[in-house]
This record gives C-alpha cells, structure tokens and sequence, in this order.
C-alpha cells in the first residue's frame, strides 16, 4: 500500500511513522507513507496556499490551485483507488470502513487547514470525506495519523499475529471481551477461573457472553 499525504505541515506527521508497528510497516515495505508540502505547489511567490473567503466571514481558506496541482501531478504517476479529505463533517472513521479501505493498493490523504478548502476541491477532486469524529481539530494531521494507522495495522501480515486483527472489538459488530495476563491472583484480584481451565469451547462461549454483555452496557448503540 502506497499512501501519499497532502499538508502544509508535514513535520507533524513524521514522528507517528517513526516508531511501533507504522515503523515496522513502512521498513517491511507493507506500506509505504509520502509526504508532500502544499506549499511547493502555489505559484505564489510567497508560497501562498490560503485565501479569504467569497462573501466575507471568519478565517481563511485552502485555495484550489495548489491542492489542485499536487493531485495532478501525483496522478501522473500511478492511478488512485482513493483521494481522501480528513475533514469533521466527513463519514465517521468505524472499523468497517478500516477493513475496506486496508485493501487498496494507492490512496491520497489531504489535510484541511484554516475554515477548510475551497468547496470545489470537495466537488472535483475527492472521492471520500472522512472523519475521526465530531470534533474540530487545528488541521487534519492528526486525524491523517490515525487514519493510516487503523487501516495499516490490517495490512497481512504487518501484526505479528494476524488473527489479532480478526478478534478486535467492532470487528463484529461487538466491543471486545475482558482479558487478563499473569499473575492469576495479583492482590486478591483474581482471574475468572473459566480461563485457566484449558476447556476452550467454554472458553469461547464465555468470551461471546461477555462480548455481548459489555457492548450492551457500553455501547448498545452497537445492537441497534
């Protein structure tokens, strides 16, 4: 997987991918991260990337000619599956839509800045709108980082163990069960005796109770 990302600040997107499982990704060549400066893309000599809004109002605004510039110029090299705007009023990020989009070979990650861009970028350029929710963050770095990491960590064979992926909470529509560790009894706290009975089918069966049982206490807008 090949992910080209759009920003006027690529600094703040560097350390995520330096490290933990993005990093081992990325060396592994499972996937592949690019970062590109919008700023190199405005013929402005003062390498302008925003402007003031039509109509007046607050704020500035992400101007379509750079953006504009770089997607050309990226689509000159290889065809997209994806162009993706990280914006808060996109579709919310779910693990669905994780799983789908893990399967694509090429993806463009623009990040918005400032009131957002020019509504005709949204028109003719982008494919999906995402959003990490309903939030506003200062720019769409942050939200880019999370985006690749949900969909990477997917990618066959970047977790060690690749049924990990399979057993994580949404993946069935349910949070995920309790899970403990060693020591069985640390202060009195003790593990359920259910999992240290080697018996797996009631192993299983109680992992779905409670699967089902913490959903619906946390989160029954899962059932729905």
């Amino acid at each position: 997987m090949r992910i080209d990302i759009l920003t006027l600040f690529p600094e703040l997107l560097e350390s995520p991918f330096e490290a933990s499982i993005l990093k081992r990704a990325i060396q592994s060549g499972k996937a592949s991260v690019h970062f590109h400066n919008l700023r190199d893309y405005s013929q402005n000599k003062q390498k302008q990337v925003d402007d003031y809004p039509f109509g007046g109002g607050a704020g500035m605004v992400m101007m379509v000619e750079p953006i504009d510039r770089c997607i050309q110029t990226l689509k000159k090299e290889r065809d997209y599956d994806a162009v993706i705007y990280l914006t808060p009023d996109g579709e919310t990020l779910n693990q669905q839509n994780a799983n789908r989009f893990s399967t694509l070979e090429n993806i463009i990650l623009l990040c918005g800045h400032y009131k957002g861009v020019d509504q005709r970028v949204r028109d003719q350029l982008i494919s999906h709108e995402i959003s990490i929710g309903d939030f506003v963050l200062s720019g769409g770095e942050l939200a880019a980082a999370v985006f690749c990491d949900s969909i990477i960590r997917l990618i066959p064979g970047v977790l060690g163990d690749e049924s990990s992926a399979l057993t994580d909470s949404f993946q069935d529509g349910l949070l995920a069960p309790p899970i403990y560790t060693r020591p069985a009894n640390y202060k009195g706290w003790e593990v359920p005796e259910i999992l240290a009975s080697g018996n797996t089918p009631k192993v299983e069966a109680w992992r779905e109770e409670q699967a089902l049982e913490r959903t619906k206490k946390l989160r029954p807008d899962l059932l729905e």
